[in-house]
């Protein structure tokens, strides 16, 4: 899987520590724009500070633009992007408590218009691995047709045009554009679709992501492309052993997608056995609607 740097950031970890920021509602945050820069912790002389794997960005971010870390667990706003050195934000949520800022966690920009290559150099070092030891590669943060386009322009020249492309959506940008990506997707050999549900809930916003799931499973659905359905499915269970009444329906949804992707947690076997008697419990409830349905309004003409 390419894990593209658009949207996605490790935090630094100097001295190969685990650098943990605590942060609360109000406290100040820099993160750096020059490469090479490590994060640290909050002193009392100046605000905790951290650094990304794609640095250029931060100079695409203006004030007032609003930056997600950990896919919207902490929320902040930049106030300045003045200094030649850093950006400052200031973190809005959440409201209650400190939260802390890991290494190796995500980041999204939904109010940025950043304009980024498709696939980086990293990228590229990548591909020449996958496609000895993989039959698919999935594309993070696809934002338009020409990120198709150019993963397939790179696999060709690797010899590998054949290999399956998985694009990711994730971004508003994938989703205002989704009926091209997936008519460009038609023209690859194997093309399916990844709805990556924890950056795309921070990008489009929570209160929308049922909705906008439901459109492009239903897109994807008409135009015959197979759909991964991904994020915190049953992950209370995976983790605890005990799931919750809302994630059962939720993984109950998965039935119209032709995969579901589970989470690692100490559970993960009981979690597959739940999935596996949902998936075909909805099935067979998806099939009644379907034929038994069908066949009662083809006697009054609607398919007629």
């Amino acid at each position: 899987m390419l894990k593209q740097a658009v949207l996605h950031f490790i935090l630094a970890q100097p001295n190969h520590g685990r650098l943990i920021c605590k942060l609360k509602l109000g406290d100040s945050l820099h993160i750096y724009k020059i490469s090479g820069k490590l994060g640290h912790k909050a002193t009392e002389n100046s605000p905790a500070a951290i650094s990304c794997t794609l640095p250029q960005v931060i100079h695409q971010v203006r004030s007032g633009d609003r930056i997600f870390i950990d896919d919207g667990k902490i929320g902040a706003i930049v106030l300045s992007t003045s200094n030649e050195d850093h950006i400052e934000l200031e973190i809005t949520s959440p409201i209650h408590g400190t939260s802390k800022i890991r290494p190796e966690k995500g980041m999204n920009f939904p109010d940025s218009a950043l304009n980024l290559p498709a696939l980086t150099a990293e990228d590229m070092d990548n591909l020449d691995f996958i496609v000895k030891h993989a039959t698919a590669v999935a594309l993070s943060f696809v934002h338009q047709p020409q990120d198709l386009f150019d993963l397939r322009s790179a696999l060709d020249k690797l010899g590998h045009a054949g290999i399956g492309i998985v694009a990711k959506i994730e971004t508003a940008d994938a989703i205002h554009n989704l009926a091209q990506i997936l008519i460009a997707g038609l023209e690859l050999p194997k093309f399916g679709i990844l709805i990556a549900r924890g950056d795309l809930a921070v990008e489009v916003g929570f209160e929308n992501l049922a909705l906008v799931q439901e459109d492009i499973l239903c897109l994807c659905e008409a135009a015959h492309i197979p759909v991964i359905l991904a994020t915190q499915v049953l992950e209370t269970l995976a983790k605890s052993g005990l799931p919750t009444r809302a994630e059962i329906t939720d993984a109950a949804m998965g039935q119209r997608a032709e995969c579901v992707m589970l989470n690692k947690g100490t559970h993960i076997l009981e979690a597959v056995k739940t999935l596996s008697r949902l998936l075909s419990s909805e099935e067979r409830h998806y099939i009644k609607k379907r034929h038994v349905f069908r066949e009662f309004t083809m006697q009054r003409g609607v398919f007629e």
